[in-house]
């Protein structure tokens, strides 16, 4: 690899310290990630007083302050994920989200999962652009263009954009299983709801001039374990060839208690201005596989343009498919194996990961985890989230999926 983007990790003592070995923030080329942020006092190290509209402001506040020491502003947030520990809650974030977001709103995603680390009742993070990118020496102006676009083919929603493009990637808010035209769920079970959820996203992209094979990764939300491959089996009706990186997450609950929701980053070949435009989407999709670690029905790693996507990892031995015998630090260990079996195989390293995303099913196995986590990033550099999950599939504790810099990036087509 060239030297020709480098991995910005920082920090500010205006926002909490991390609660394990990770940053706040990291950027690279034209995006920053953040770090899941807790709603933690940064004078105290501890959980606010309140209840969750108190800790809301506070993991606003945490982003906020994290965005001023990089000399950002809160609508450079490209997307917002929250997680809850009770989905009723969400009326109340909502009218905390509201006063950070009065005009501009971002693409966002919204769950209740099992747990939270320190029995937080809410956790927020947030994607961030990076206008002036990361090449040394060579900066851009900073004047790119976030373009925030809504279609009446797809459910609407005032409090989040349903796509926004920044540089060389789309984020897609989660689809839920709305009709378009009803705003209320379809009928039927988690195979019909799947099946909206990407109509939805579907024409979204339609609307923005993109295909479904402009996906590079999926996020499947369910509510329970069982459903994973139901929904699986639905999104692959719609990449019968090429097959973008999935991640599945078991949620303990969804928007208007529905069963399944849908999350898609979608490329963006031609940039967003004043990047020069290429020919439409000319920018190589790259999908890889290696026979060093698990497959299974999607593509271990995607990349494109200055981002490297890997699909989530349990600890299965990739010779055998079969969960290993051991307890979660061995677990741990086998899906940080199996991440960089994939992240060598494409000529990359470990310390290019710029993310990293944890499902644990026992929030109380963080400390267990961060021993072995420590061996792997030992720099602690990546950002990361840790969400505790009420299932994961084939039983496991653990679950691990990871966003990994390009600095060489992925070539115009022939």
């Amino acid at each position: 690899m060239s030297n020709y983007n480098a991995v910005l990790a920082r920090n500010t003592a205006n926002a909490p310290k991390s609660t394990g070995p990770y940053s706040q923030s990291v950027a690279f080329s034209h995006y920053n990630n953040l770090a899941a942020q807790l709603p933690v006092d940064p004078k105290t190290g501890e959980l606010v007083a309140g209840g969750v509209k108190e800790q809301a402001r506070q993991c606003f506040e945490n982003i906020k302050a994290i965005l001023d020491s990089i000399d950002h502003a809160m609508d450079d947030v490209v997307r917002l994920t929250t997680f809850v520990k009770n989905i009723s809650d969400m009326d109340a974030v909502d009218e905390v989200f509201t006063t950070f977001f009065s005009g501009y709103v971002p693409t966002r995603t919204t769950l209740a999962v099992a747990a939270l680390p320190l029995g937080a009742l809410v956790q927020i993070e947030a994607l961030v652009s990076n206008g002036e990118g990361t090449i040394p020496q060579a900066p851009q102006a900073g004047d790119l263009v976030k373009v925030a676009r809504n279609t009446e083919s797809a459910p609407k929603s005032p409090l989040s954009t349903q796509t926004v493009a920044f540089s060389h990637y789309n984020n897609i808010s989660a689809q839920l299983p709305l009709d378009p035209q009803t705003g209320e769920l379809v009928a039927g079970g988690v195979k019909e709801q799947s099946e909206q959820c990407l109509k939805n996203i579907r024409c979204i992209l339609e609307s923005i001039d993109h295909v479904m094979d402009d996906v590079v990764r999926i996020t499947l939300f369910v509510t329970n374990v069982s459903d994973i491959k139901t929904a699986t089996a639905a999104y692959k009706t719609y990449f019968p060839g090429y097959v973008p990186a999935l991640t599945a997450v078991v949620a303990s609950a969804l928007p208007m208690d529905a069963l399944v929701q849908i999350e898609a980053v979608v490329s963006h070949g031609d940039g967003t201005p004043p990047q020069a435009v290429e020919d439409a989407r000319n920018i190589v999709i790259k999908a890889n596989n290696t026979d060093n670690a698990t497959r299974g029905p999607f593509s271990q790693t995607v990349a494109f343009s200055h981002y490297n996507h890997i699909s989530a990892q349990l600890a299965l031995d990739p010779k055998t498919g079969e969960m290993i015998a051991g307890g979660v630090k061995e677990q741990a260990g086998q899906c940080l194996k199996n991440i960089k079996a994939i992240v060598e195989s494409i000529g990359h390293v470990m310390s290019d990961t710029v993310k990293v995303n944890i499902a644990l099913k026992n929030i109380e196995d963080v400390a267990a985890v961060d021993e072995v986590y420590t061996t792997f990033f030992p720099g602690g550099v990546p950002a990361r989230r840790t969400v505790g999950v009420s299932g994961l599939a084939g039983n496991a504790l653990i679950q691990i999926d990871v966003v990994v810099s390009n600095a060489e990036g992925t070539p115009p087509k022939a």
